[in-house]
């Protein structure tokens, strides 16, 4: 399980930098430049357990052993990690409900529970290790150092007092053994966890030895008053020598709700925490504190840092400081009652006991420095210990340590990625300067991060693994360089060592310059110059290095240098060295083709190199070698300094050339007139034409320069030319002209040199004398021509370039020449006429358009000469200029002529008589007469022969069956036709690209045994020949069988080759396969490898048995042969295994009857030839070898292909079988007619499955022509709501959303359907004062009650099992509770996760995915009522406006047009069921009301401002009243609103004209027992007209009364009179009884509407849903956008459930994705925001009417929909709300998926942040004036089950302990007076 390895880190490099801005004032930030990754670290070692989870670790300060804690296991390591000891601890039956036990059924519960390590200390007293488990109640045991196998104190009974750590494992425990004169104590503080932990306190003494180890009786215990209200979570426990300290997070106090870190001290020989002092610690601007570590002097902590504590920050807390802020705590509760000088409270005493600050003398703290019985404790400072951020970290940190070393603090940060951060802190700056992978990444460092006893290695404890990591990792930095750049303070540069080291392994460190530290302004030891910087090889000097701040040695110690091998002693002068170069014999020699040798130069300090450099020798000699054309240009524009002698032609070194002779200088010299390259002579061009024709004396003049050198030597120059195969010398004189020129001239020349090609380029140069060579300023060439090269006639030699002088010249034998070269009669200056020597094709298609080629002579100079020459059969024939070619080749499109036309090509050129061929073009039509077969199989391979008349018509005839073309390769084809005898040779010819048939060129030849496909030939090199255009050819001959039929055997072409093009060549004429073949193409097919048959190899026989077929089969390695093709290179195997490619295999490109298979002699028949298989039926006996072998070989012949697989050995006759005929015959026929039946039913279901994925396609593409029909309607009815919307925008702006008060949200999501105010407080009676005082009594202990959780989930799964407990009663009971303890969100979070993994346990013994679908128990509704309290923010600042925006959006689209107000019918609607079918008449108005002090009398009086607002004419008189106060209040919440029945409308014209209009009055229109409601086109109101509301004055008529009263908001319910008794019906647009049929039908659907169209189609009303869909889609978007977007924070709640959901699953074995897509959909998705978009009232201050619902039920159907994992699938008989939005749902569950996806990747929700903000929560319902209320009715339920609460109370072991039934039975006592027999 465990191994112990010496290991190196996988992974190191540096953390990138943090930029932070700070205030001015505050402390610095030191960013960390990137620098590259350190080497490997050596001598690191490492312990690994990959079967259990590491815990802890300590370590034995004397003997340097190593302790791990982990789950069910301790080891014991050597300081090397190597595995000393092993004790197992667990698992053991446990459950954390329990107090330890030993009979198990004692305790039901009781389970195999892992024993996860929670505390582990060393004793060093008493040589004993202290481990504490979470099992037994987290109890303790002690252990022997030397071997933890060994127990020497393990409690069998432990009590309360002996419960030590945390029994959850999420809960820290921190402690300490605390040494005192008499004894080791120990000090342990811990976090509230499980049941049983309410009394233990969270910090106490304890001691070690004693009849009761770990007992804290008689010692000093933190006494708490309520745990819930103090909930610790411990950080980390430190000592020095004085105190002890303990480091942790809680609320601020009591009543805050906001968490804050905390630093406590104790004094260590306190046993009884008299002396307990806390203040709070604060990193500005930082979160909670997350690790700490007490280093010398200093407080070190890690705090949450970043917007979601994603970061940290490391802050240092001076303990000079800390301790001066605790003694003001303590002395301010001592002396002055806790108040400082302000009078404000600074200190008081926490944790909810009696105690409180007094004031004693003032000189009490130095009287009792750690306190006595008399003093307060424990003392809360207020003033917290501030503190600026060091650095940040882009991970939250988890673990700190620090080193004091070498003068400097060094800390040590571990991050929950597994990442190990090394810190320089140096005065108020920190400085990550390495960072290096320790663990996995992903596993966080635990905080248990120790040093060893020396202080050089560090060990680091991760999940798996323990990790021992050098302090400082000195030597493994190489050189000077990396070793500062590492920037690791521990190390620096041994400058006369020549390593890096620690500061104290420099022998001369104390001393200047002599250990480098990268802190300092240090640089490494570095030439900086050198003089000279290169020097001669030839001879030795001195060269001086310049090496500043070089150290200081004795003086009988000396540098010396190193050049090379050659040592030579320095001289020092200061920061000057000087060193003698080698002699010229030491000096290595110069490297082939160059002028210099490059050595290193180091100064040395005995082996020890102190600075190096490299330092060149060169060569003058060498240097005009490196550049033949121009060698004095080399030697003196070279980077040396080197010198030009001209006369004797040397590159020299020194001051000048030697005796005398002129210099040419150096470029690097100054103050000479002859240097550089533009000193040296030269010949700087041709001075005439470079053009020199062949066979004509030709002169030759080159321009030169500064050749005054040479004057008076006498000098003779010559000309050379370097012609091919041979270097001419041509005699030349100097002519000297003005200055420095002059001009060489060459002896005139006749060259004759053997041309290959029209123009040759002759490089040409000057030397003095026979080999002192100018130079060439550039590079010269002179170009030989021949004019009858390239110019075979008289058109090409007239076409040449005018510059080169050819003529035509007719003297002998007529050619192409250089004009002086023809005699002058003998010029030929116009040529003659056109000559055609071929012409192809000679056939094409009278519709022209073939490309015709022409071959000849003299056919134009230009393509302007041939341009409109060219006639073929007297029509005339395009050229195309691309394909032109000078006098050799006209390429025309022939124009269209009737079939049969027939006659010459005439090619007529200006003046010239026209040039006619002898052969004849014909236009004529191919025509097919017979294709045979007709038919073959569908994997190919069938010989088609195919007979026709003028197949061979034009150049490029197709031929394809179907519409595929016939693959052949190796094969014989049969060509079919007329008049073939005639052709000479016919061939069947391949075009294969350049590039493939040219690798296969150069690659064979390499190649002595080249591996072929199957041993398939390559192609014939004969057979294959190089083209033009980068093309091969390859062919072969056909065999004439007939004038009508050919036989051509396919060429062999190379593997891997890329067909371009096949056809056929009948002499002349080339003819295209495809043409031949009907349009089919040919292809060439990969060749198929086989494998041996034998798997045991080659030369391995294979066993046949008689009578067996002979299965080989094929395994396809795909290699494309083409582009374009899908084949694949077949490598077979025989193994039952398919082709693993599509489309490959042995019968693509042959056919079965082409396949010959031989056994020896003997051929085995083939039998079926299919992609994979070759069956073939072997011999009986079996046949004679073929090759003389023992046994015969099995060889397949395909085509040109021959495979040999292998010998072939025939086994023993076996026995006949035994199996009857008849039983044969019988089964064959069961078995087809079972295959028979298989078959019917696949194609029936297949059937069926298309059938329906038709008529989806179908009704999708119905969805989609309907919406694209109303598309221009949608987007004139979207432009309006935008602008509404928009409008509404602005008004917002001011008024702001009408959300809900909190009280009012929250009552309404608690009590849903009790109406505003549930829980009324009861009136008190007189009287009652003091009964009320005793209930009020009660009712706070069943508070303080509920705060027990055993109590609370014995309550709830007792009422729970009740049978008459409904579920109605459940949720309210569940609301009770979350009202009554949503003080106290943290404990209420707790108990619903408790309750969740119960109902998980539950669930997933049934069905899991039926978990949260229903409320049926409390915990779900529970869930409920948190998700209402957790995203009460969210929805305020997130998902509140649009769905607020779609809401208005709806109300306004709806109010747009008519709402039926007796039906509550609407003409737009989502919902069907809602949509009023009648095509109604109806147009808006605009109506100006009265608004102002005067509105209510007469016009004109008072301030008046008249409002437009918009109606419809048919609105009936209370819609005009609702739409208008929608307009006039539209930001005023709907509560605080007039009542639209507490006013009248009022129509005004005129002064004094008034009419109040009402839906029904004494003119409302009666008919046949139809009452008709009055509407605006009743009264005649027109656009534009007045109108008020006023106070109703009237009650009005008694049906107006019941209308009023029956229909609240005018819609949707019927209303009528006495309709049974034959009295009026009520109706508005449509009578109810004139509905159309199919309205009636609620959940409609398209097939269902169609046979009773009553009168409108049902298309006409999915329109209308279309068209409001479309304009709402935006809004509807939006909404479900903001609800699935996780581009902002996710709500910390959200993560916090899903994080929760993954754990049950993972815990209860759930694997099945959809199961938890389904939990987490039903926990939040359907449980929250379905009903938030349901019900808009619930969130906002609003009237939601009827058709508003139905719409808004639509879209949360949809929502529904989208939450779901099965496919989304309609058909014609689905709802019609399905329907619309069938596009959608698609891209809705996508957005579903996606947010659960990113959720899950997101980084968990800490335990703090969840805490901190349910904490801050809590203080939301603080002051809800009904939670005695709730209280009080959550006592009404407990009464009726009184006698079952109690009895399950007092029947639970913990429960008995804690007195829970007691503590009821005072509730009950002061509630209902009860008399209980306490």
């Amino acid at each position: 399980m465990c191994r112990a390895s010496q290991e190196t880190p996988l992974l190191l490099h540096f953390m990138a930098p943090v930029m932070v801005r700070w205030p001015p004032f505050g402390l610095c930030l030191l960013l960390l430049l990137p620098s590259p990754p350190p080497l490997p670290l050596t001598g690191a070692h490492r312990f690994s357990a990959p079967n259990t989870t590491l815990n802890h670790l300590a370590i034995a300060a004397g003997r340097g052993t190593l302790y791990v804690g982990a789950v069910n296991r301790l080891f014991q390591l050597s300081p090397e990690l190597q595995l000393e000891a092993t004790a197992v601890t667990g698992p053991v039956i446990d459950s954390p409900d329990c107090v330890p036990f030993r009979d198990p059924a004692e305790c039901p519960q009781a389970q195999l529970t892992d024993n996860a390590n929670q505390l582990l200390l060393v004793s060093s007293r008493t040589q004993e290790l202290v481990a504490c488990g979470q099992v037994r109640q987290g109890v303790c045991e002690t252990r022997r150092l030397g071997d933890v196998a060994e127990v020497l104190y393990q409690a069998e009974d432990p009590g309360d007092g002996q419960f030590v750590a945390a029994n959850t494992p999420g809960v820290a425990t921190v402690g300490l053994v605390v040494p005192s004169p008499s004894r080791d104590l120990l000090l342990v503080a811990r976090g509230l966890a499980g049941k049983l932990s309410a009394g233990v306190p969270p910090l106490a003494v304890r001691q070690l030895a004693g009849p009761q180890p770990f007992s804290s009786e008689g010692l000093g215990r933190l006494v708490v008053g309520d745990f819930s209200d103090y909930n610790n979570s411990y950080v980390g426990a430190f000592a020095d020598n004085r105190s002890a300290y303990f480091v942790f997070r809680r609320r601020g106090a009591r009543a805050q709700a906001e968490y804050r870190s905390y630093v406590a001290r104790v004094c260590l020989g306190d046993a009884n925490l008299y002396s307990y002092v806390e203040v709070p610690l604060a990193c500005q601007g930082q979160g909670l504190i997350q690790a700490a570590f007490l280093a010398p002097d200093t407080l070190l902590g890690a705090f949450a840092a970043g917007p979601r504590g994603t970061q940290a920050a490391l802050c240092a807390f001076p303990m000079v400081q800390l301790g001066a802020i605790m003694e003001q705590a303590r002395r301010l509760c001592y002396t002055a009652g806790g108040r400082g000088p302000s009078g404000a409270e600074e200190a008081t005493v926490e944790y909810g006991v009696t105690s409180r600050c007094v004031t004693l003398p003032l000189d009490s703290p130095e009287s009792y420095p750690c306190g006595d019985e008399h003093t307060p404790s424990p003392i809360a400072g207020h003033q917290p210990l501030e503190a600026q951020p060091l650095l940040q970290l882009t991970q939250p940190v988890s673990a700190v340590a620090a080193l004091q070393a070498d003068g400097h603090m060094i800390a040590f940060l571990g991050d929950t990625q597994g990442q190990l951060h090394k810190v320089f802190l140096h005065g108020s700056q920190g400085q990550v300067y390495h960072s290096q992978q320790v663990g996995p990444l992903g596993s966080a460092i635990s905080p248990d991060l120790l040093l060893d006893t020396s202080g050089s290695h560090l060990y680091v404890l991760t999940a798996h693994q323990v990790d021992q990591i050098p302090v400082a990792a000195c030597p493994q930095f190489p050189d000077c360089a990396t070793c500062l750049q590492a920037q690791d303070p521990l190390c620096g540069w041994c400058v006369l060592q020549g390593r890096c080291t620690r500061k104290g392994q420099c022998r001369r460190a104390g001393q200047p310059n002599q250990w480098l530290w990268s802190y300092e302004d240090s640089h490494c030891p570095h030439i900086q110059s050198l003089l000279p910087g290169h020097h001669p090889r030839q001879e030795q000097g001195q060269v001086t290095l310049s090496v500043p701040r070089l150290p200081t040695l004795a003086a009988d110690e000396y540098f010396h240098c190193a050049f090379g091998d050659y040592d030579s002693l320095a001289s020092v002068e200061g920061p000057h060295v000087a060193c003698v170069t080698p002699p010229q014999e030491q000096v290595p020699l110069n490297p082939p083709g160059t002028d210099h040798v490059t050595v290193p130069l180091a100064l040395m300090f005995e082996d020890v190199a102190v600075a190096a450099t490299n330092f060149s020798f060169y060569d003058c000699g060498a240097v005009q070698a490196l550049e033949v054309a121009a060698p004095c240009r080399a030697c003196v524009g070279s980077i040396w300094r080197c010198h030009w002698c001209p006369q004797s032609s040397h590159c020299v070194y020194g001051e000048h050339c030697p005796e005398g002779e002129r210099t040419i200088y150096s470029a690097q010299e100054v103050d000479v007139q002859a240097r550089g390259p533009g000193a040296c002579p030269q010949v700087e061009g041709l001075a005439g034409p470079h053009l020199v024709p062949v066979g004509w004396e030709s002169h030759l003049a080159l321009l030169v320069r500064n050749l005054q050198h040479f004057r008076g030597l006498h000098a003779s120059f010559h000309c050379w030319l370097e012609l091919p195969g041979e270097l001419r010398g041509l005699p030349a004189i100097l002519e000297e002209t003005a200055g420095d020129s002059g001009l060489i001239h060459c002896q005139a020349h006749q060259f004759h040199p053997s041309m290959s090609q029209r123009e040759l380029p002759v490089p040409i140069y000057v030397t003095q004398g026979k080999a002192q060579r100018l130079d060439n300023a550039r590079a010269l060439y002179v170009t030989l021509y021949d004019c009858a090269m390239g110019h075979p006639d008289c058109s090409h030699c007239q076409a040449a370039n005018g510059s080169l002088g050819c003529l035509w010249c007719a003297d002998g034998q007529p050619a192409c020449r250089y004009g002086p070269l023809c005699p002058p009669g003998a010029v030929e200056l116009l040529c003659p006429a056109p000559s055609i020597d071929a012409v192809e094709p000679l056939t094409g298609p009278p519709e022209g358009g073939l490309a015709l080629t022409i071959l000849g002579s003299n056919l134009g100079r230009t393509f302007t000469d041939v341009q409109y020459a060219v006639s073929v059969a007297s029509r005339p024939c395009n050229p195309e200029p691309s394909l032109y070619r000078t006098s050799a080749r006209i390429v025309c499109v022939t124009s269209p002529a009737p079939n049969g036309t027939t006659g010459p090509v005439r090619v007529a050129i200006k003046s010239q008589p026209p040039g006619i061929s002898s052969q004849h073009f014909t236009y004529q039509d191919p025509v097919l007469l017979s294709l045979s077969p007709r038919w073959g199989p569908q994997a190919g391979g069938t010989q088609l022969t195919i007979h026709g008349q003028h197949l061979q018509t034009g150049s490029n005839t197709s031929a394809f069956v179907g519409g595929q073309p016939c693959p052949m390769g190796g094969r014989l084809i049969r060509v079919r036709g007329t008049g073939l005898d005639a052709a000479q040779r016919p061939l069947l010819s391949v075009w294969l690209e350049a590039d493939s048939a040219a690798q296969a060129s150069r690659t064979q030849p390499r190649d002595p045994e080249p591996k072929r496909s199957c041993g398939a030939p390559a192609a014939d090199p004969q057979a294959c020949i190089q083209l033009g255009g980068g093309l091969l050819q390859c062919s072969t001959v056909c065999s004439v069988n007939s004038s009508s039929l050919l036989l051509c055997w396919s060429p062999a072409v190379p593997d891997g080759a890329h067909p371009r093009r096949v056809f056929f060549t009948l002499d002349n004429v080339q003819v295209d396969f495809a043409s031949a073949s009907g349009g089919q193409g040919f292809l060439y097919q990969p060749n198929p490898r086989l494998a041996p048959l034998s798997h045991e190899g080659p030369a391995r026989p294979y066993r046949l048995k008689p009578g067996h077929i002979l299965d080989v089969e094929v395994r396809a390695i795909c290699k494309p042969a083409t582009p374009g093709y899908s084949g694949c290179l077949c490598e077979g195997r025989r193994l039952r295994l398919p082709c693993v490619s599509q489309g490959e295999g042995l019968n693509l490109g042959i056919s079965k009857e082409e396949v010959r298979v031989y056994i020896g002699r003997g051929e085995c028949l083939v039998k079926t030839l299919t992609r994979t298989h070759l069956y073939c039926e072997p011999p009986v006996r079996a046949p004679q070898p073929a090759n003389g072998s023992a046994l015969p070989q099995f060889v397949v012949q395909m085509g040109n292909v021959r495979l040999a697989l292998g010998p072939v050995q025939y086994e023993a006759e076996p026995p006949l079988s035994a199996f009857p005929v008849e039983a044969q015959a019988g089964l064959g026929m069961g078995a087809a007619v079972l295959i028979a039946a298989v078959l019917l039913l696949t194609l029936m279901y297949r059937h069926k499955s298309k059938q329906a994925l038709r008529d989806y396609q179908k009704v999708l593409l119905q969805l989609e022509s309907l919406e694209t029909g109303v598309g221009d309607q949608c987007r004139k009815e979207f432009t309006d709501l935008m602008t509404e919307m928009t409008d509404l925008s602005s008004d917002l702006e001011a008024s702001g959303i009408p959300f809900l008060d909190y009280h009012t949200y929250a009552e309404r999501a608690f009590f849903p359907g009790h109406g505003s105010y549930p829980l009324q407080p009861q009136p008190e009676g007189p009287g009652d004062d003091g009964r009320c005082a005793t209930v009020r009594q009660g009712l706070t202990q069943l508070c303080n009650l509920l705060n027990s959780k055993l109590f609370l989930l014995t309550l709830i799964h007792t009422l729970e099992e009740q049978p008459s407990f409904t579920q109605r009663d459940r949720c309210h009971v569940a609301s009770l509770l979350s009202l009554a303890l949503h003080g106290k969100l943290e404990y209420l979070t707790d108990i619903m996760r408790t309750l969740l993994g119960d109902l998980a346990a539950h669930y997933v013994h049934r069905n899991p995915k039926l978990m949260l679908r229903r409320t049926e128990t409390m915990v779900e509704k529970l869930l409920t009522n948190w998700l209402s309290i957790c995203l009460y923010a969210f929805l305020r600042e997130v998902a509140g406006e649009p769905l607020y925006m779609l809401f208005r959006a709806i109300q306004y689209q709806v109010d747009k047009g008519p709402v039926d107000a007796v039906t509550g019918k609407a003409k737009r609607t989502l919902n069907d069921s809602r949509l009023l079918r009648e095509d109604v008449e109806f147009q808006p108005l605009t109506l100006m009301v009265l608004v102002g002090p005067g509105a209510g009398g007469a016009a004109g009086s008072g301030d008046v401002q008249h409002v437009p607002a918009r109606v419809l004419d048919t609105d009936t008189i209370t819609q005009v009243k609702e739409k208008v106060l929608d307009q006039l209040y539209k930001g005023t919440p709907f509560s605080q609103r007039p009542s639209v029945h507490a006013l009248d409308l009022e129509w005004r014209s005129g002064l004094a004209g008034h009419l109040t209009l009402s839906d029904e009055d004494l003119t409302s229109v009666t008919h046949n027992h139809w009452k008709r409601l009055n509407t605006l086109q009743h009264y005649k109101v027109p656009d534009g007209a007045t109108v008020g509301l006023v106070p109703q004055l009237h009650s009005g008529s008694a049906v107006s009364q019941s209308l009023a009263q029956s229909c609240p908001l005018g819609e949707n319910i019927p209303m009528l009179e006495d309709g049974e008794e034959g009295g009026v019906h009520l109706w508005h647009l449509v009578k109810a009884t004139e509905e159309p049929e199919e309205a009636k039908v609620r959940r409609s659907s398209l097939r269902e509407r169609e046979p009773a169209r009553a009168k409108a189609i049902p298309e006409i009303y999915l329109t209308r849903l279309l068209s409001m869909k479309g304009t709402l889609q935006k809004f509807v978007d939006d909404t479900f956008q903001a609800i699935l977007s996780v581009n902002r924070p996710i709500p910390i709640a959200v993560k916090y459930l899903f994080d929760l959901l993954d754990e049950l699953a993972e815990k209860h074995g759930i694997e099945d994705p959809g199961t938890l897509h389904i939990w987490k959909t039903n926990s939040l998705l359907l449980r929250f925001w379905v009903n938030a978009l349901k019900n808009p009232q619930l969130i906002f201050d609003v009237r939601v009417s009827d058709n508003v619902d139905a719409i808004l039920a639509v879209i949360a159907q949809t929502f529904i929909d989208s939450c779901t994992t099965s496919e989304h699938k309609v058909g014609r008989d689905s709802p019609v709300n399905k329907l619309l939005y069938a596009r959608e749902i698609p891209r809705y569950k996508q957005m579903v998926e996606r947010y659960y996806a990113d959720i899950h990747q997101s980084s968990p929700a800490s335990y703090q942040e969840m805490n901190s903000a349910l904490a801050e929560l809590s203080g939301n319902y603080t002051s809800a004036p009904h939670c005695l209320e709730a209280l009080q009715e959550l006592y009404s339920h407990i009464h009726r089950y009184y006698d079952q609460i109690i009895s399950a109370l007092e029947e639970d072991p913990v429960g008995q302990k804690l007195q829970l039934a007691c503590r009821l039975q005072q509730v009950a006592a002061l509630v209902e007076n009860k008399v209980t027999d306490l």
